[in-house]
């Protein structure tokens, strides 16, 4: 949208508020709202804010930090009043000079799929996101109670959520997305809804703009919208399955229709790429404490660091025979993860193995993944890190994601995550106190 257009729409629709909207560097979305009067000084990117309070900032004597408004991202929220609309912007962060903030995760994910277009790539992600929906309590606190039992595809009235999933399609829809299906996922109280493939991009903001719209929709029904990976024990995580497509010459260039598998050479060095640094990757695509309780726990969460064509639990996962519109889907990814960070890592990482003509190795055996730690250690099969300061220590040691995301952004994500551990093994959980209380 152009700078008139909006103004226009702004003073045609009665919207009296924008949202400035941004995230930070774990992807939690942030704003500066302003009224209709002062949008056009806001697009002309003269909105700034006290960056010192910010996660992620790295140079406390930055100063003011500048908002830089998106003009395609232009919305109004359904969900707010409809006399006096609420309408918001995405934006990115720039210093006083103009130039992008260092550790803007939207600006690290710019500057990958330049590199991407510089080789003639076009990147399209599919991304598939799961949630809870629990109860809150009588003071609107969430928890983590669900009065249903339902499973994968289940109906109503087993499917207790149905009214507030088809509530979030039909917002989700009024905001500009194409729902491609919604339905109730394979633990009680979780569900999930697909949108349509776009350019890397407007997915990352895209995610966002569904967590947003998700979690505020559910509260209009007494619902709190989690996407934690692992809520509770005993049933199955959420994850945040996402499938890349490569285009270059209007072509699809993970499809090679001579090839048995169907899987051209750009798709295996892409592959390969991605295992080469998945350990590095995996504090970023999977960046709580509690994300190593989804991929260590089974349920289809994948572990070893293998392919296939046909396994749903591995790291990933071809889906070759759709012709031109073969993907490679990476299927441990959590939604916990800000998208402009995990998009960022695993696009990269792919790259490099194109690059590099990085060999992904064969095809794992349809149930590889259910042989013992030792078979799969004599096979050469590596798995993902096990906790979280784990894949904090890989991400330290790889030098490829460093020179991606910055040497400053890592010293500072590294850190905030060490913290995270420390503040969770200072903790004395209701296991401890049942496993030992009374016994010792």
């Amino acid at each position: 949208m152009t700078k008139a257009e909006i103004l226009r729409l702004v003073k045609e629709e009665d919207v009296e508020f924008i949202r400035l909207q941004f995230t930070d560097m774990f992807g939690v979305l942030k704003n500066v709202a302003v009224t209709a009067s002062q949008l056009e000084r806001a697009i002309n990117n003269e909105c700034a804010f006290d960056g010192y309070g910010m996660d992620g900032i790295w140079d406390r004597s930055e100063g003011d930090l500048f908002l830089q408004p998106d003009l395609d991202t232009f919305v109004i929220l359904p969900w707010r009043p409809q006399q006096g609309k609420v309408a918001r912007l995405l934006c990115d962060v720039r210093r006083e000079d103009g130039s992008p903030l260092p550790v803007s995760t939207r600006a690290m994910l710019k500057r990958t799929l330049q590199k991407a277009k510089d080789q003639g790539y076009t990147v399209f992600v599919h991304p598939e996101c799961e949630f809870f929906l629990f109860h809150t309590d009588e003071n609107g606190i969430p928890t983590t109670l669900s009065h249903e039992t339902a499973g994968f595809l289940d109906v109503s009235p087993l499917d207790l959520g149905e009214n507030a999933r088809r509530e979030m399609v039909l917002t989700l829809e009024n905001m500009g997305f194409e729902i491609e299906s919604s339905f109730h996922e394979s633990a009680p109280a979780q569900h999930e809804i697909d949108f349509k493939r776009a350019e890397a991009l407007e997915i990352a903001d895209k995610i966002v703009t569904f967590k947003n719209a998700v979690r505020s929709t559910a509260k209009r029904f007494g619902l709190h919208a989690t996407f934690m990976p692992k809520p509770t024990a005993g049933s199955a995580g959420s994850g945040m399955h996402m499938s890349f497509t490569l285009i270059k010459d209007g072509k699809n260039v993970f499809y090679d229709p001579n090839d048995p598998e169907g899987i051209s050479d750009q798709a295996r060095w892409f592959m390969g790429g991605v295992m080469a640094h998945a350990k590095g990757m995996c504090a970023l695509t999977n960046p709580l404490v509690n994300s190593y309780k989804r991929l260590m726990s089974g349920f289809e969460a994948p572990r070893d660091i293998i392919w296939t064509t046909r396994n749903q639990n591995t790291l990933i996962r071809v889906h070759a025979k759709q012709g031109s519109d073969s993907t490679i889907e990476l299927r441990f990814p959590d939604p916990s993860a800000n998208p402009y960070l995990a998009l960022t890592a695993c696009i990269a990482a792919g790259l490099d193995g194109i690059e590099k003509k990085t060999d992904p190795g064969a095809a794992a055996a349809y149930h590889f993944s259910e042989r013992t730690d030792e078979e799969k250690a004599a096979a050469g099969i590596e798995h993902l890190p096990e906790t979280l300061p784990e894949a904090v220590s890989c991400l330290e040691r790889d030098d490829f994601m460093r020179t991606v995301l910055g040497g400053e952004f890592v010293q500072l994500y590294v850190e905030s995550k060490k913290a995270e551990w420390n503040e969770y093994m200072s903790q004395v959980s209701e296991w401890e106190i049942e496993k030992y209380l009374y016994r010792i």
